[in-house]
């Protein structure tokens, strides 16, 4: 077991053979994280070299997994109905798996994303494969660096040699989290959602009968099988969230930075030369640079509550003690600093009306947002930070209720996408008064 920085590395077992990898990827971010202008030793920030570097190993250890391994020793006879009978040798029809959740790490950015997968096939020599061994061949290839093209182009390529089936068909609908524009457009946020397809054998036709059967069953399952297809689209335009991921990245970075982001992409196990490759140190940097030592514009010391337009809620009540008036909704990203990974969602902010004041208005609430969002952040900590820089803002009555999805949940361990956390913080009457907690989050619902 190696250590770092005199902390032992405690990979989990399938990882333990990865020690200098794992030392390599915590160099980088320890790096990494000193040249974005934070502290690597302080609290929450020490541990997180070994947080990325697991999440990363995790992410890719199919590059270590073999598919005859998997394969092996899983195959059952099937004669099919009667002698002579069936397709394929009297082995029956179509096989399809479907809605199989996957998770892989984009080879442009290095960000997780979504993958629902369906595979069919159609056996062959009268036997059958156990059905559990399609995911995890689909696994092996979902857990290494990949494109959704390339991935449902490798699963089907491994089940054909393997198997030796008649055909195999591979549909995936792929969702990759729309991180860069947030910065310069909130209203451009949400999936990127892309749809592929990969067939071999009798498959390899998209307009034969086999393939319109492996449709159909889709269909029948309540598949959606109606997102954009990347091949009518092109890569660039539909899938990739931050531009083309075959364009050069304009952007110069400290040569210290892009050398860490190298040896960490060099650590995972793919092919550093592969030319998909050659841009993603860059492209790493580009989204992780967005939040370097951030401190955008808030001038709260000179505020005069005289000058400041009403604030123009969506939702007015009035609660039990006094009129509330609520800003619900103002975007925000983050970076975990955990993991390293983004986090984003909307803050939602209510205050008791003060007899003779107006409250500020939606842009200085951005701003405040703004200002502790762009820049690693834990979600309880940033409601908090909000909660108390507004408190005197609007009187001191203040409940802020947060709400995010993070991509750290789908990038090792739990993988759940759709998951979302809601975070609460109160000063003044909403820390006592239960009646006006509940109409405020009425408002938010």
């Amino acid at each position: 077991m190696g250590t770092f920085s005199g902390i032992r590395l405690n990979l989990d077992s399938e990882l333990e053979d990865r020690e200098e990898a794992a030392v390599h990827i915590q160099e980088a971010v320890r790096l990494l994280l000193g040249l974005l202008g934070e502290d690597p030793d302080r609290e929450g920030l020490m541990k997180t070299p070994l947080r990325v570097a697991k999440a990363f190993l995790h992410g890719t250890r199919g590059y270590r997994q073999n598919v005859v391994d998997i394969v092996q020793g899983a195959f059952f006879p099937e004669a099919g109905v009667g002698e002579g009978i069936g397709e394929a040798g009297g082995a029956g029809g179509l096989v399809v798996v479907r809605d199989l959740d996957l998770f892989s790490l984009c080879d442009s950015c290095l960000l997780p994303f979504h993958v629902k997968c369906h595979v069919g096939y159609i056996p062959s020599g009268q036997r059958v494969l156990g059905l559990s061994k399609l995911s995890r061949v689909a696994e092996v290839f979902a857990k290494r660096l990949q494109s959704p093209q390339r991935l449902a182009e490798e699963i089907a390529s491994a089940l054909q040699n393997t198997i030796d089936p008649t055909g195999v068909a591979v549909s995936l609908l792929c969702s990759h989290r729309n991180v860069e524009p947030i910065f310069v457009d909130y209203n451009s946020r949400g999936w990127a959602e892309v749809f592929v397809n990969a067939g071999s054998g009798v498959f390899e036709d998209k307009s034969s009968d086999a393939w319109n059967d492996f449709v159909s069953l889709l269909t029948l399952g309540g598949s959606n099988v109606n997102a954009p297809d990347m091949g009518s689209l092109g890569a660039c335009e539909c899938w990739f969230p931050m531009g083309s991921a075959n364009s050069a990245c304009v952007e110069e970075f400290d040569p210290r930075m892009t050398a860490a982001a190298t040896s960490l992409l060099q650590s995972l196990g793919d092919d550093s030369m592969r030319k998909e490759l050659a841009g993603t140190p860059a492209r790493y940097l580009k989204w992780l640079t967005n939040f370097q030592n951030t401190n955008l514009p808030i001038n709260l010391c000179n505020f005069d509550l005289r000058l400041v337009d009403p604030l123009e809620p969506k939702r007015i009540e009035n609660g039990p003690g006094g009129q509330i008036h609520s800003e619900l909704n103002l975007p925000f990203c983050a970076l975990c600093e955990h993991h390293l990974l983004p986090f984003h969602g909307t803050v939602h902010i209510a205050c008791i009306h003060a007899q003779g004041r107006n409250p500020p208005g939606r842009p200085l609430l951005q701003s405040v947002v703004d200002f502790y969002g762009f820049k690693l952040q834990v979600q309880e900590r940033l409601t908090r930070q909000v909660a108390e820089t507004v408190s005197p803002l609007l009187g001191g009555d203040i409940m802020v209720v947060v709400e995010a999805s993070h991509c750290c949940m789908i990038s090792r361990g739990i993988e759940k996408i759709g998951s979302s956390t809601a975070t609460v913080a109160v000063l003044g009457r909403f820390s006592s008064d239960a009646a006006l907690r509940e109409k405020f989050l009425q408002c938010v619902g």
